[in-house]
C-alpha cells in the first residue's frame, strides 16, 4: 500500500511561488512511491472558527458543526491520508488568512481526543513550504509546526522549504528543499504505516506522577534552602 499525501495549497494564486514549490514537492512524493492529491483552498469556502469549544468542549468535534462550507470534506482527506504538505504565502509574518481559518477549524479533529480517545490527526506526517519576501517565512513555518505538532502530527526531519524570491525557479536551494519535503514526508509516512501507533497517552495515573514530583521536591529541599541563603549572603 502506497502512502497517500495531501498537498494543500493556501495561495490565491495557483501560479504563485508557494504553489510552484508545492508541485516540486509532488515530484518528491511521486519519486518516493507515494500517491498525492493537490488541494487548492482557493477553490473552496472555509469559514472562520466559531469558537464553540470555548462555550463547551463537547461541542467541538468532527464533523465540525459548521456544515455549509467545504472544511469537513477537505478534513476527511487529511484523515484518510498518511501525511500532508502545506504550502502558504506569507502575509505579514504569518500564514495567510485562508490557511489560518483552516488550521483553527482543525481543532475539531484534535478535540476528538475527548470524544474518541485520540486526535484524528495523531500519527499523520507533515512538511511545510512558505514563500515571502522577508523573514516572515520562518515565523509562518514555525507557527504551523507548533500548531500541528500540538494536534498530534509528526514533523519530519528537514520538514521545510522556503523562498524569498518572486521567481522560485531561480532559487535552486528552495527547489531542492521542496523536493526533499515531498520525499521525506512520504518515506516517513511509510515507516509509520508499518509500525505500532505512536501517540499521546491520555490514560495516565496522574496521582502517581504527582507524588513522584513531590518526592523530588522534598529530597532537594535542603539544596534549595542553601541556594537561597547563598543569594541572601551575597547581598
Amino acid at each position: 500500500m502506497k502512502p497517500v499525501i495531501v498537498l494543500l495549497s493556501a495561495s490565491e494564486r495557483k501560479y504563485g511561488s508557494s504553489s510552484q514549490l508545492l508541485h516540486i514537492a509532488a515530484e518528491g512524493v511521486r519519486d518516493a512511491q507515494g500517491e498525492f492529491e493537490i488541494v487548492h483552498l482557493s477553490d473552496h469556502t472555509i469559514k472562520s472558527c466559531i469558537g464553540c469549544a470555548s462555550d463547551e468542549e463537547k461541542f467541538c468535534k468532527y464533523p465540525c458543526l459548521i456544515q455549509d462550507d467545504d472544511f469537513n470534506m477537505i478534513a476527511s482527506k487529511l484523515i484518510q491520508a498518511q501525511g500532508f504538505v502545506i504550502a502558504t504565502p506569507v502575509y505579514w509574518y504569518a500564514p495567510n488568512g485562508t490557511l489560518k481559518h483552516f488550521i483553527d477549524r482543525l481543532t475539531s479533529l484534535e478535540n476528538m481526543i475527548d470524544h474518541a480517545g485520540k486526535s484524528l490527526l495523531e500519527g499523520k506526517v507533515a512538511g511545510f513550504i512558505a514563500a515571502g519576501l522577508d523573514s516572515g517565512v520562518m515565523m509562518a513555518i514555525s507557527y504551523l509546526i507548533v500548531a500541528l505538532n500540538s494536534m498530534g502530527v509528526h514533523i519530519v526531519p528537514w520538514s521545510m522549504a522556503y523562498t524569498h524570491s518572486q521567481d522560485p525557479t531561480e532559487d535552486l536551494q528552495a527547489i531542492m528543499d521542496a523536493y526533499n519535503v515531498g520525499i521525506l514526508v512520504t518515506k516517513t509516512a511509510r515507516i509509520f504505516m508499518n509500525s505500532e501507533p505512536v501517540g499521546y497517552e491520555p490514560n495516565v495515573d496522574v496521582g502517581r506522577l504527582k507524588r513522584k514530583a513531590e518526592q523530588i521536591k522534598r529530597e532537594f529541599e535542603v539544596q534549595r534552602k542553601l541556594r537561597i541563603n547563598s543569594f541572601e549572603f551575597s547581598q
